[in-house]
């Protein structure tokens, strides 16, 4: 089938295009900036329209055949009139089109109660779409799990940052989470669906959202969190605070948290007869989520670079608080060397040879990790030139080797959270080469927030030195083999 797919920079939208791919559909792609789309890697598999569902829609509606309607506004004040208009224009554009069916992913909700400005709008915008003349699969889900979803990112900052919790009185009201993979894979095949109608979607188990938190800090590791109950913390104030501990904008943490006033429990289950699959568990999406984010391969977890088959795996298009914390220090330095000699030096790097800055900041870092039961310095290295992917480095794991271009270590010293430097050698734009260093820091809790506030002042001294002396050191072996 030939599918557009609205909202395809969002959190949703460019995880479905590569599955609506991989299962042989035509797709095409209407967006309002398409160079956001310019490193994704099915962008050239797509087509792509610019466009808003506000404007015309005749050109990116032609000889389509569904619809896949992915577009909400949290950052405006007046997003009810503007999604309401959208989906009607879209609706009638459809329609003019010959369109055969809208999908749409609106809001688990209750009935018979007023609900928040956010899932009111979600429940109208179905509402357009199922009574326009083309036939409408409405699915409604509640909080998506995956690295990337604002709900989850707002669930992840809470629970990481806080080992004490305040806690309002709505964390207590039921929710039935769903993992990101299960909301795809009923995207995708309900392409196939011949019906007009909302369908509840969700995963196998329903949980308060604080046993939602309570069970992320027992899935990632985390010490228990200690609970204060305080029932006058109103959904405004608690997007006040959310806003305050959490990188998630106030923008888009308000409604959300507007929303969890509800109880959002599926009504009925009839998706599940008409595509059958197993849905994750909670535990089991959050796992996923984490991998995707946290144990992935250091280049292509902060590079942003995606696979079809990591539906949590962050993208370029999410926005830059997603994925969890995660700190870094980039530094960069030319030298005339040959890359071939820097690469000596970078791959020569640790053991006797040390670490190239302040011998006595390393050698206390050994000393204190050995005192809590880590490995500390003394494990050396196996060959004085050459590393293999898996060996010990010191405190370090070699984790990549890139023969002359890359090598990446994984920290095995005790800190709270994950840690890798990374060292690039490249060949310089007019001769010589260039030196890029970059260390990545994953905490674990607040602890691990503060272990960087800490160590941070000591970078530029120990990180810095360490650019700087590498570089000499490459330059200096050249030098005197010239004289």
């Amino acid at each position: 089938m030939r599918c557009l797919v609205t909202g395809a920079t969002g959190y949703l939208g460019g995880r479905l295009v590569p599955r609506l791919l991989a299962e042989g559909h035509q797709v095409r792609c209407l967006v309002r900036s398409p160079e956001k789309l310019r490193d994704v890697p099915w962008a050239t598999d797509v087509e792509i329209v610019r466009g808003d569902v506000l404007d015309d829609l005749g050109e990116a509606m032609r000889d389509v055949e569904v619809v896949h309607y992915l577009v909400h506004s949290l950052h405006s004040k007046d997003f009810a009139d503007a999604d309401r208009e959208a989906a009607e224009n879209t609706a009638r554009a459809a329609a003019c089109a010959g369109v055969r069916r809208i999908v749409y992913l609106g809001g688990l909700h209750p009935e018979g109660v007023p609900l928040s400005p956010h899932l009111a709008s979600r429940k109208e915008v179905g509402e357009v779409f199922l009574r326009s003349p083309v036939p409408a699969v409405v699915l409604q889900a509640a909080v998506i799990i995956g690295s990337g979803s604002a709900s989850f990112e707002m669930l992840r900052y809470l629970t990481e940052r806080l080992p004490v919790m305040v806690t309002p009185r709505w964390v207590h009201n039921r929710i039935q989470p769903i993992a990101v993979r299960d909301v795809l894979r009923y995207l995708v095949d309900a392409t196939s669906l011949d019906a007009n109608r909302t369908f509840d979607v969700g995963g196998p188990d329903v949980l308060t959202y604080l046993e939602m938190m309570l069970r992320y800090a027992r899935v990632a590791g985390l010490p228990k969190r200690r609970v204060l109950p305080v029932p006058v913390l109103t959904p405004g104030l608690s997007s006040h605070w959310v806003n305050l501990v959490t990188p998630v904008p106030r923008s888009i943490a308000k409604p959300l948290i507007e929303s969890l006033v509800h109880e959002v429990v599926c009504r009925e289950n009839d998706i599940r007869e008409l595509l059958p699959g197993e849905n994750a568990g909670y535990d089991k999406a959050v796992e996923l989520a984490l991998a995707k984010s946290r144990d992935a391969d250091v280049e292509t977890r902060w590079s942003g670079a995606s696979t079809p088959g990591a539906p949590s795996e962050p993208l370029p298009t999410d926005p830059d608080w997603s994925g969890g914390s995660v700190y870094t220090d980039e530094r960069e330095r030319r030298t005339q060397a040959t890359p071939e000699r820097l690469w000596e030096v970078v791959e020569g790097i640790g053991g006797e040879r040390g670490w190239y800055s302040f011998p006595l900041a390393w050698a206390i870092r050994g000393w204190l990790d050995r005192l809590v039961g880590g490995v500390g310095l003394r494990r050396g290295r196996r060959d004085p030139h050459r590393l293999h992917v898996g060996e010990a480095l010191d405190f370090w794991r070699v984790e990549e080797v890139e023969r002359g271009r890359l090598l990446r270590l994984r920290a095995e010293m005790k800190v709270p959270g994950k840690a890798w430097l990374e060292l690039r050698v490249a060949e310089g734009e007019r001769g010589g080469s260039t030196y890029r260093q970059r260390a990545v820091f994953v905490p674990k809790g607040l602890a691990g927030h503060l272990y960087w506030a800490v160590v941070w002042p000591f970078h530029g001294v120990v990180f810095g030195g360490m650019v700087r002396n590498i570089a000499n050191e490459a330059e200096l072996h050249k030098n005197f083999r010239k004289s």
